[in-house]
């Protein structure tokens, strides 16, 4: 099994490691950094969230960021650019934007599970610019829908 090494936040010594929440689990738990207190929510808010942790992900993976469905379909939690991304390279905090869609002002409080991080193979490919592609019906109308049904 191949490693993924956190580094915690100077004052993040309370916050276990993300990890998964049982054997099967595709994704990790993220968890809410809020040692100055809990963040309160309003209907149609985008606020980013601190993770209390940086991250060094394996050469060739990304770390994506993903909702979790109940705090989703539950409370009305979003993730505005799911899912996220966390680059190989990228070594600073990791964080999670959050978009309140429900009525009633909630409240993110410290060590609350917010996020769920899939770890993913990555695949780089050359790009080439050329005159013509190959023909297909497909997006032919911009989206390449086939339908509902």
């Amino acid at each position: 099994m191949s490693e993924i090494k956190f580094k915690r936040v100077a004052g993040n010594e309370d916050l276990s490691l993300p990890g998964y929440a049982s054997a099967g689990a595709a994704g990790m738990d993220l968890r809410a950094f809020l040692p100055d207190g809990p963040i309160v929510f309003a209907k149609g808010e985008i606020k980013l969230i601190p993770t209390g942790f940086h991250v060094e992900l394996p050469a060739g993976t990304e770390m994506q960021i993903r909702p979790r469905s109940g705090l989703a379909l539950k409370h009305g939690f979003l993730i505005p650019n799911a899912p996220g991304t966390v680059d190989e390279d990228y070594r600073g905090e990791v964080m999670v934007g959050l978009y309140y869609i429900g009525e009633a002002p909630f409240e993110i409080q410290h060590g609350d599970r917010i996020a769920q991080a899939v770890i993913a193979d990555v695949k780089r490919y050359a790009t080439v610019e050329v005159a013509a592609l190959s023909d297909s019906a497909r997006g032919a109308g911009g989206f390449g829908s086939t339908g509902l049904k």
